[in-house]
């Protein structure tokens, strides 16, 4: 390309043209990252559900919410608050592992690295807001607090609305950031599909419980007035 430095051009993501002054290329490897990042994962999970049977009266499937709940808001406040407030990542000459991490995502979705105003957008009140909910949200599980439920809606439809304006932004855009059909499935549409089922299981089942919760006291007071 004429007039651009090969600093600037020689990367590995998608569009080729996408200019990346003084880009440093990925030290870890692929198993590297995708093995730290699933051992840390294993050892939140394991550490909340030895937490969470402490707490009485705690189901096996309250368990299973906390740990998402924990893990979900770690993830939203450690890794993209990390891309978030610090937009020069793939520059650093001694890059952390968490700028590792975000170059090799940015193989599925060009958009990171390339710093996409939109995917800023939605990270940043990602990370911000819902992650602290999400930790918010396994506290109420385990103390039964009255608000659980709401709270659990409110988290799942912000994460559904924030995964659909992702999906969304990138099909109005062109759907042209994966370096190859590989990264595109297994980063971009399987990685980022678990805030689309398991929110939308927590919303059915939330509502439920909140439309029961109702049921119950309006029969108990209709009980009452006989």
């Amino acid at each position: 390309m004429a007039g651009v430095d090969a600093s600037e051009s020689i990367h590995p993501f998608i569009p080729a043209d996408l200019i990346l002054q003084d880009y440093v290329p990925i030290i870890l490897s692929q198993s590297t990252i995708l093995s730290v990042y699933g051992c840390a994962s294993l050892l939140v999970v394991s550490f909340v559900w030895i937490l969470a049977g402490r707490f009485r009266r705690i189901t096996k499937l309250d368990k299973v919410l906390m740990c998402w709940w924990v893990f979900t808001g770690l993830t939203h406040m450690i890794l993209e608050g990390y891309f978030v407030f610090t937009p020069e990542f793939f520059k650093q000459t001694s890059p952390t592992y968490l700028a590792e991490v975000w170059k090799e995502y940015s193989k599925g979705d060009s958009r990171y690295v390339g710093r996409d105003s939109a995917v800023v957008a939605i990270e940043g009140i990602t990370a911000v807001l819902e992650g602290p909910a999400c930790i918010l949200a396994a506290y109420a599980i385990a103390t039964r607090k009255s608000y659980s439920h709401i709270l659990q809606i409110a988290i799942a439809l912000g994460q559904l609305y924030g995964t659909a304006v992702y999906f969304v932004t990138s099909y109005l855009e062109g759907d042209n950031f994966a370096a190859s059909p590989f990264y595109y499935y297994s980063y971009y549409i399987f990685a980022n599909s678990f805030w689309v089922w398991i929110p939308s299981l927590i919303v059915i089942r939330s509502w439920k419980k909140i439309c029961a919760a109702v049921d119950n006291t309006q029969e108990h007071k209709k009980t009452k007035t006989r």
